[in-house]
């Protein structure tokens, strides 16, 4: 089965191939954004407190949101690397890869949750927590942070089931943990009484579950990346290339925390709680689109690898063509439909009305050009799945360090309404992001394939 699987990436239509691994990735990613926020939708609904404890809890997800990235770093890192190796036939290079991601998740799992539990409150405070939200905040992440090692786990080690071919497996350790999420989210919150810590509670046992599904089928007979006691060592020139490569992607997810530090404190200084609280709606949606295109590029991600690893470039350009296709496709329906039915997408997440009304303003100016998206991401991910770190992580900085974050401290001097100009930040910071890396790519691409197949040639 491992060797049909690895020959099905180098040999099937590519076409075929790229739907049968993207639907279950977006599959998979679809119900991710459920795991992520079905806990926001239940706590916004809570009777009484549910704005405010919504807004704590949006305060937290920086956090949860660097959490998440470590799992990035080395998982997004470690899986393309694999898939190469795997396309130039080094099984057993392919193999360590997997061990040292494994012991490197393992030993930040750990890190994590002892530095956040030590400095938890500080950062909470610092990310725009007020006295009325910071004990809804503190709630969550204290319980949060007892899964941190499922996360990782669940997370990380998952990206080297999609980098196989084996996109079902991989949807099904999303999904098992996102079902029981959403089960036990209102038993532990309204039935037991618990709010927002019954929601980090669900979250960490459905993580566990998911981390032991992953855990167990890597080691299995199945996978070609079998987890193996021989495996589990640690090697710096092993690790280094994972690190580069990943940088990129944990960048993408950790500035969301960054991000989200700063447009927090930002709103809660020009508009309050309520701002605080539109902007975590806000994000949520935000997920919601990007939550598919990440499961088109993961579905993407094999083929481009693989194939560029055997240096069959032609099969990397068709495999990249349908990608930029299909995400600029999607973006662009998911846009008009924010644009036209903004009140659909808040109303998953609250029914107070001066919250709905102000979130609805919001929205439209927010993600004003987020029809742009689909090229930059399949353009900046193809990068990745190339193995190219140092181009992958100039755009990841790009749009959030280098554009994103001075527009909001920057735009509000021009405006007289700040929280208006708070939100245009993300838009213009979107589009100039965009520009600049569809013609980086324009620029490199090609360039690249015509390096491998040289290569190719030379052996």
């Amino acid at each position: 089965m491992e060797q049909t699987k690895t020959n099905d990436l180098g040999t099937k239509p590519v076409g075929k191939l790229l739907l049968s691994l993207a639907l279950p990735a977006i599959a998979a990613q679809l119900v991710n954004m459920l795991y992520n926020i079905v806990d926001r939708m239940y706590i916004g609904h809570i009777p009484e407190i549910g704005a405010t404890a919504l807004t704590g809890v949006g305060v937290a997800f920086p956090i949860i949101m660097v959490i998440s990235a470590f799992s990035a770093l080395i998982g997004m890192g470690g899986a393309p690397l694999a898939s190469i190796k795997m396309g130039e036939k080094d099984r057993q290079g392919a193999r360590g890869i997997l061990g040292n991601c494994f012991i490197a998740l393992f030993i930040l799992s750990l890190l994590l949750m002892v530095l956040f539990f030590i400095f938890g409150k500080d950062f909470l405070l610092m990310f725009g927590a007020s006295q009325n939200t910071i004990d809804y905040a503190l709630g969550y992440l204290n319980i949060y942070l007892i899964g941190t090692p499922f996360v990782l786990f669940a997370l990380g080690l998952n990206a080297f089931i999609s980098a196989q071919g084996f996109a079902k497996t991989s949807m099904m350790t999303v999904l098992i943990g996102a079902v029981i999420n959403i089960i036990l989210d209102p038993v532990f919150i309204f039935l037991f009484g618990m709010g927002v810590q019954g929601a980090a509670l669900a979250t960490i046992i459905s993580q566990a579950i998911s981390a032991f599904w992953v855990l167990r089928f890597l080691s299995g007979e199945k996978s070609f990346l079998r987890l193996r006691k021989d495996v589990l060592h640690f090697s710096w020139s092993v690790l280094l290339p994972v690190l580069a490569l990943g940088v990129s992607p944990f960048i993408m997810q950790s500035t969301e925390s960054l991000l989200s530090i700063v447009l927090n404190s930002s709103l809660q200084r020009y508009g309050g709680d309520l701002a605080v609280g539109s902007m975590t709606i806000l994000t949520s949606i935000m997920q919601v689109l990007l939550m598919p295109l990440m499961g088109l590029t993961q579905g993407a991600q094999p083929i481009i690898s693989y194939n560029y690893g055997a240096r069959q470039t032609e099969r990397v350009r068709q495999a990249f063509r349908l990608l930029l296709i299909s995400c600029i496709s999607y973006t662009l329906i998911f846009w008009l439909s924010v644009m036209l039915l903004p009140q659909i997408f808040i109303a998953l997440f609250t029914s107070q009305a001066q919250l709905s009304s102000f979130s609805v303003w919001a929205v439209r100016i927010y993600l004003g050009a987020a029809f742009m998206m689909g090229a930059q991401i399949a353009c900046q991910q193809t990068f990745i799945a190339v193995g190219q770190a140092k181009i992958s992580l100039f755009l990841a900085l790009l749009r959030k360090i280098f554009l994103l974050i001075p527009l909001i401290y920057i735009l509000p001097c021009f405006f007289a309404d700040k929280v208006f100009a708070v939100f245009l930040a993300e838009p213009i910071a979107d589009a100039l992001a965009t520009c600049t890396t569809l013609s980086v790519f324009i620029f490199k691409f090609k360039k690249l394939l015509t390096v491998q197949v040289t290569e190719g040639e030379k052996e």
